[in-house]
């Protein structure tokens, strides 16, 4: 059962506006959805859990569990809302703790094996934020 991450800019900079006059969150939140809903299509993608997490510091920034119900996923997701700083360390920190904390309760790290491929858990960032 893969965990799929999301991870979201709420920064303040989303709420710039491109030429077609769509802010960058209104595009990452669309980018999400795409994806959920081409991936909902795939038989493999049944026991895939999602995650949902912004820039807000924890515990605010977690807005759906690999718990959460599809419905609770896109919900959070169509609220995002983009207030307050960059901080994409921090952001980024959290989300790779909530996946070893994830890993760590199923039980699927074999310590001194490799990992199996299915059971690697991608995280997918929607910012408008280079990174160096």
């Amino acid at each position: 059962m893969p965990v799929l991450l999301f991870l979201i800019d709420t920064s303040a900079s989303m709420n710039q506006r491109t030429h077609l006059g769509t802010t960058y969150l209104d595009i990452a939140k669309g980018a999400v959805e795409t994806f959920m809903k081409l991936r909902g299509r795939d038989p493999a993608s049944r026991g895939d859990r999602y995650m949902l997490v912004n820039f807000e510091d924890v515990p605010f920034g977690i807005k759906a569990g690999w718990k959460e119900s599809h419905a609770t996923f896109m919900t959070e997701l169509r609220n995002l809302q983009a207030t307050g700083l960059t901080s994409i360390g921090q952001s980024l920190r959290t989300a790779f703790d909530l996946l070893n904390l994830n890993r760590l309760v199923t039980g699927i790290d074999n310590y001194g094996q490799m990992p199996p491929s299915l059971l690697l858990s991608p995280v997918l960032q929607a910012s408008n934020t280079s990174i160096l």
